[in-house]
């Protein structure tokens, strides 16, 4: 005996059985009786409108159970998810049902009520799925605090398990890399550079920004400023006796003065603990005193700070070495894609790594920096969301034509959700 479904999508009932058809008054199992009317309400122009409204208010817990369901009809599933038809109430099984398909809860995601995103948020499906995280991102209703925790949670989804479970944990602890590892990775660099090593090797140290003079006297500033005027005084003191005499007053008080202010430097250091400067001091001249060789060595293997000051190297050799480290971490690179004083050569090298390139934080920062070359921004734009389409049209650091064509963009994607 045919089930009622199929005399029904052949047209074999009569009108007056279609009429309780539309009303769910046949008899016949709960789900069955769901399918009948999503037939209905889709395909019958004369009993469609009925069939709507009496799903509208179907049982609650048959409907759920139908929505929880991955036997239930496609059909059905795409009725109850799509937004004009969707019962708040049944989202939760819908979410999690793997007979829904991602595609079907990108609307809701990108578009759904305030309601709606807070159903998603405790989604375990959604919150694990970069591709609905996403969608959900460019949601209006979406609050800042839970924009912001939508792009942590992206970022971990896309690192490696061992680089998800530190994010997820909240720590930014330097990544750790075996010696052979490291040894490997400068030498393997070294080894393929080594036509360039050869023309660079004999270039200094030079951050983008300071002089190689000015490292060289980190430091040195309160020296040479106390010896100006007792010599000052001298070159004066040479005009006459008068001045002389002058002269030597000076020069005793000006002894005396930096006298008292190193015994004042020496106890204060005695009883202080070394500040960040100070360390940052000593790096930069510690790193002023290596070659080319030592400097690509420490950007590979060397420190997080050690890192970020060879990252504005002016040699392209030094910097590009920073990126090439097993010990640099997704968050080193997202600021570093946001610097201007960086070499260009380093803002291109990003997005050639593909561990990198994944990263969606990178990749934006990389299209806010006014120092990115045009066409590099213009190649990572299509992949930014709504909202940071339109903070960009908006942003006065970035070019004209990266402006407009954000806001362009912006408005296409906005009519497409529309």
């Amino acid at each position: 005996m045919p089930r009622m479904i199929d005399l029904i999508r052949n047209s074999r009932l009569p009108s007056n059985l279609m009429q309780f058809a539309a009303c769910g008054a046949l008899s016949g199992p709960p789900g069955e009786t769901i399918e009948i009317l999503v037939h209905l309400a889709l395909h019958n122009n004369l009993f469609g409108a009925q069939a709507g409204l009496t799903l509208a208010g179907w049982d609650e817990k048959a409907s759920r159970a139908a929505a929880a369901d991955p036997q239930t009809s496609p059909e059905v599933l795409g009725y109850f998810v799509d937004i004009e038809n969707l019962r708040t109430c049944l989202l939760p099984a819908l979410a999690e049902n793997p007979s829904v398909s991602e595609e079907s809860l990108d609307r809701l995601a990108m578009s759904g009520s305030r309601p709606i995103v807070e159903i998603l948020l405790k989604s375990r499906r959604v919150m694990n799925s970069p591709r609905l995280l996403e969608a959900l991102q460019s949601n209006p209703n979406l609050q800042p605090n839970e924009l912001a925790e939508m792009e942590k949670k992206t970022a971990v989804l896309e690192t490696s398990p061992v680089e998800a479970a530190v994010a997820e944990a909240g720590e930014v602890a330097e990544a750790e890399a075996p010696d052979e590892v490291l040894e490997t990775t400068v030498t393997k660099y070294l080894e393929e550079n080594a036509a360039e090593l050869a023309a660079e090797k004999d270039r200094p140290f030079e951050p983008i920004g300071m002089a190689h003079e000015e490292i060289a006297h980190q430091g040195a500033g309160g020296e040479a400023a106390g010896a100006v005027e007792p010599q000052a005084a001298a070159a004066t003191a040479s005009t006459s006796a008068d001045a002389a005499k002058i002269a030597a007053e000076r020069l005793a008080t000006a002894a005396a003065g930096k006298t008292a202010a190193a015994l004042a430097a020496i106890h204060a250091q005695k009883h202080a603990q070394p500040g960040h400067e100070v360390r940052r001091d000593s790096a930069l001249q510690k790193i002023a005193k290596l070659d080319i060789k030592g400097r690509i060595s420490l950007a590979m293997r060397g420190s997080k700070e050690d890192r970020s000051i060879l990252i504005r190297d002016s040699t392209k050799l030094v910097a590009v070495a920073v990126l090439e480290s097993p010990k640099v971490s997704d968050g080193e690179v997202e600021g570093f894609a946001l610097q201007k004083n960086v070499l260009e050569a380093v803002l291109r090298a990003i997005p050639m790594k593909r561990r990198f390139a994944k990263n969606y934080s990178i990749m934006r920062n990389l299209v806010y920096n006014p120092r990115t070359p045009l066409d590099l921004s213009l190649g990572l734009m299509k992949n930014l969301l709504i909202h940071d389409l339109k903070n960009l049209s908006a942003n006065k650091e970035v070019s004209d034509t990266i402006r407009k064509l954000a806001l362009r963009m912006f408005k296409q994607k906005m009519e497409k959700k529309g």
